[in-house]
C-alpha cells in the first residue's frame, strides 16, 4: 500500500480540464490524501472538495479546511464539514490564518476531532505569504495539543520546514504525532539531510510519504528517495538502509491515521 499523504487540487479546474494530469501524477500510489486549499469560504471549498472526492473515493481521501477562528466549532458544524460530506480529516493553516495552534477555539476543535476520530493535518510549512505568521508554524507549539489530546492523530506537514529538528523531537515524544515527508526532488541535499536526521533520531517509522502535488509528482519523489544513497555514496557520507526508505514509501498511512476508505 503506497499512500501519498499530501496532495492538493483545484476542484473547479479539475472539473473543467479532466483528470489526466492528476491521475498520471498519482499512477504509482494506491491512495492519496487531498487537502482542501486555504483561501476563500471554507464551506464552499469543502463542498467542492467533497463533490470531487465522492467521484473518486476509491483513490482519494479528502481533508476539510477548518479555520477555528472564523468557523463555528461545534460537534454539529465539524461533522457537517467533514464526515457528513465524506471527508475524513481536517487541515489547518495556522501560520497563514494568523492563529496560534493552541488557540482556545482550536483546542475545542481538537477535542471534537479526537471524539470523532478525525486526524488533523497542520499545513504550516513550505512557501508562506508575506503576511503569514512564522511563529505559529513552529512544530513545538503542537506539544501542548499532543499532551492534552493524546489520542488525536496529528500530522506535521512537510516536516515542519524550516523547523525540521523540532518536528523530529515532537514525533519521537508523542505516539500519535507524525510528520509528512513531502520532498522536493530538485533539492537532493535537503532531502538527504532530512532523511538522515530522522534515521539518526530513530523516527523513520513516524514519517509519512507525500508528494505535495501539483508541486511534485509521486513517481519523482519515490525515485528521489530510493536513489539518493547511490547518488551520494561516492562522497562517503552516512547512508540510510534502503529497506527503511522503502518502508516510508510503502507505509499504510491511512491505517496509521485510522482512516476507513472505500475499497
Amino acid at each position: 500500500m503506497i499512500t501519498d499523504c499530501h496532495t492538493h487540487i483545484s476542484c473547479s479546474a479539475a472539473q473543467q480540464q479532466g483528470l489526466g494530469e492528476r491521475l498520471a501524477a498519482e499512477e504509482n500510489v494506491d491512495k492519496c490524501i487531498v487537502l482542501a486549499d486555504n483561501g476563500g469560504s471554507p464551506a464552499e471549498i469543502n463542498e467542492q472538495l467533497a463533490q470531487f472526492i465522492s467521484r473518486h473515493d476509491k483513490k482519494m481521501v479528502g481533508f476539510a479546511l477548518i479555520d477555528p477562528t472564523k468557523t463555528s466549532i461545534t460537534e454539529k458544524s465539524i461533522n457537517s464539514a467533514t464526515l457528513k460530506q465524506g471527508l475524513k480529516g481536517c487541515v489547518l493553516y495556522c501560520s497563514e490564518g494568523g492563529f496560534h495552534p493552541a488557540h482556545t477555539k482550536a483546542m475545542r476543535l481538537y477535542e471534537i476531532a479526537q471524539e470523532m476520530n478525525l486526524p488533523v493535518f497542520f499545513h504550516n510549512a513550505g512557501d508562506l505569504s508575506p503576511d503569514a505568521v512564522m511563529d505559529y508554524a513552529q512544530p513545538y507549539l503542537l506539544d501542548e495539543v499532543a499532551r492534552k489530546f493524546k489520542s488525536l492523530k496529528i500530522v506535521i506537514g512537510t516536516m515542519g520546514m524550516p523547523f525540521i529538528q523540532q518536528s523530529l523531537y515532537l514525533i519521537a515524544k508523542h505516539q500519535n504525532v507524525y510528520a509528512d515527508l513531502t520532498i522536493n526532488p530538485s533539492r537532493i541535499w535537503q532531502v538527504y539531510n532530512t532523511v538522515v536526521a530522522a534515521h539518526e533520531r530513530g523516527v523513520l517509522d513516524k514519517l509519512l510519504f507525500g508528494s505535495g502535488f501539483p508541486f511534485g509528482s509521486a513517481s519523482d519523489c519515490i525515485e528521489t528517495l530510493l536513489g539518493f544513497n547511490k547518488l551520494l555514496g561516492e562522497a562517503f557520507l552516512p547512508t540510510v538502509p534502503r529497506g527503511d526508505i522503502r518502508n516510508i514509501i510503502e507505509r499504510d498511512s491511512l491505517k496509521l491515521l485510522e482512516i476507513e476508505t472505500a475499497n
